[in-house]
């Protein structure tokens, strides 16, 4: 059965928190036509044994490996490209997006609006430390000020789209933090829906917050480029379909 909803995970060294995240996520979606797309970028813990290991008890479960690290961006582009399912979700494979999230994500397209483009996480009593959580509170300020997306935290990796919208995109390394701004630029809506967090259980995170500083600063400047280089009709526009003037052949 082909699957309505692709669910991805970019995973790095994530041997500690995957297999309870892939249950939790099958329990959650066990209504509804889905796969599981695990990225696993490069990790050099037992990520892959513990993945190999759940296959058989997952049939839904479906394993993408990288020979090197290439990041979140690439890892979720890998697999947008293999996935079967119409709808994709996504979230961080460290444990801190509660799979019980997924059904919010994906309500607000049970009415099969096009111009809906994505459903955006915004995390609720955020679980992280609190120089983490000042650092991205103030990037997502400078963020907001110069793209004008709307959004308070594009950084969530609860997300959901078409795969449609997503392949349209143009592509460039950390384009998950920027979704909602490239999206928008599309000429679709972008909706927000409160998600809840939870604190990492195992592991930690692979970026420090002068590393994100550092790199986010060339995204950002570099997506507000994409977004004044916009010429194009707006997607929403091509979808809208023409009456003709029947005075025209008269």
């Amino acid at each position: 059965m082909t699957p309505d909803i692709s669910v991805i995970l970019p995973a790095r060294d994530e041997a500690g928190n995957i297999a309870a995240l892939l249950t939790a996520i099958a329990a959650t979606l066990q209504d509804r036509a889905h796969e599981i797309i695990v990225i696993d970028d490069a990790s050099r813990d037992g990520t892959r044994v513990i993945l190999a290991a759940l296959q058989p008890r997952l049939p839904q479960l479906r394993v993408i490996c990288h020979d090197r690290s290439c990041g979140q961006s690439a890892a979720i582009r890998s697999g947008v490209w293999a996935a079967r399912g119409a709808l994709i979700v996504t979230l961080d494979a460290d444990g801190q997006n509660p799979p019980e999230n997924i059904p919010t994500l994906l309500a607000p397209f049970v009415g099969g609006d096009a111009t809906l483009g994505l459903v955006q996480g915004q995390r609720v009593d955020r679980r992280d430390h609190p120089s983490r959580r000042l650092a991205s509170a103030a990037a997502n300020r400078i963020r907001n000020a110069l793209l004008r997306d709307g959004v308070r935290d594009s950084g969530c990796g609860l997300k959901a789209f078409p795969r449609a919208v997503y392949l349209a995109l143009p592509y460039f390394d950390h384009i998950h933090r920027f979704m909602p701004a490239m999206v928008a630029r599309e000429g679709l809506r972008v909706q927000t829906v409160p998600v809840t967090h939870a604190p990492r259980a195992f592991g930690r995170s692979k970026y420090g917050n002068l590393q994100r500083a550092a790199v986010g600063i060339v995204d950002l400047l570099g997506t507000a480029w994409l977004i004044r280089r916009r010429r194009l009709p707006h997607a929403q526009e091509l979808a809208r379909p023409v009456t003709p003037d029947l005075r025209d052949v008269a």
